[in-house]
């Protein structure tokens, strides 16, 4: 266990260096299965292959990091920071509660985009726009370059110093948490955030409702009105309980889109949605 432990540290720049980089591939393999999951557990690689000697820790742990992933870009390295740093925690005591790791993850992506997008998408990139822009009608050629620069340094500088946050916060608070019974209750907090987003992006992001209404004596009752009553966003979340459950019969997504697409032509076809 200590020689593992020992391989990140002596070799923690270089290790840096590599997540650093693959972090700018983030949304590179974007997909509506799990987002950013395939290009986060990309940059997880250093970590794993770091931490890991025996293959089939390395398979685990590749397997959990291809999880439903979606945060701001520019941030992404804090909670690469600090899953990799509970990845060494993991490699070194075989009582650490493995759950804990995607529960943190999935607790951060709301919180953490919210301020990432508030800075880098709503001030930064829109100051540098007005910079740039008022240079460039000017017919300054100086107008893009500094866009790009007003924008893009912030960016990297954030991006490089919170990686290094994270993993050092992530190894302090984890050695703490654990030794005061603290890493139970975040844990399960955790858990409870992330199934709370999950709920709140079916709401917003899944669309689905129905056209059917029936009448008795002189009124007519429409049939999405009276699921609104009973549940907001009912239909969304029963659609999508069913294409999980499809995925955990190892049913592949490419059949469920294709699925999803016949389907919602035929209740098309009928007036049913």
């Amino acid at each position: 266990m200590s020689n593992q432990k020992n391989t990140i540290t002596l070799g923690k720049k270089k290790i840096f260096s590599k997540v650093f980089w693959r972090s700018f591939t983030l949304s590179g393999t974007w997909n509506y299965i799990n987002a950013q999951g395939v290009a986060f557990l990309y940059c997880m690689l250093p970590f794993i292959n770091a931490v890991y000697k025996k293959k089939e820790d390395r398979i685990a742990a590749m397997k959990r990091h291809m999880s439903y992933f979606n945060i701001t870009p520019a941030i992404v390295t804090f909670p690469l920071g600090i899953a990799g740093s509970m990845e060494e925690e993991n490699a070194s005591k075989p009582d650490f509660d493995i759950s804990s790791i995607n529960a943190i993850k999935a607790s951060l992506m709301g919180p953490l985009s919210g301020i990432g997008d508030s800075f880098f998408w709503g001030t930064f990139r829109v100051i540098a726009a007005g910079i740039g822009i008022s240079l460039a009608q000017k017919g300054n050629p100086l107008g893009p370059v500094l866009f790009l620069l007003l924008y893009n340094i912030p960016y990297f500088l954030t991006k490089y110093f919170l990686l290094r946050l994270g993993y050092n916060l992530g190894g302090q608070f984890i050695k703490k948490a654990y030794e005061n019974g603290l890493i139970e209750i975040i844990t399960r907090a955790a858990g409870i955030l992330g199934l709370m987003m999950v709920g709140a992006m079916i709401y917003s992001n899944v669309s689905l409702a129905t056209t059917v209404k029936f009448t008795l004596g002189d009124m007519t009752f429409k049939l999405q009105e009276i699921l609104d009553q009973i549940l907001k966003g009912f239909l969304p979340l029963i659609a999508t309980m069913g294409c999980f459950a499809l995925l955990r019969k190892k049913i592949s997504a490419n059949k469920i889109i294709i699925g999803i697409l016949v389907l919602s032509l035929v209740l098309s076809l009928f007036k049913i949605v």
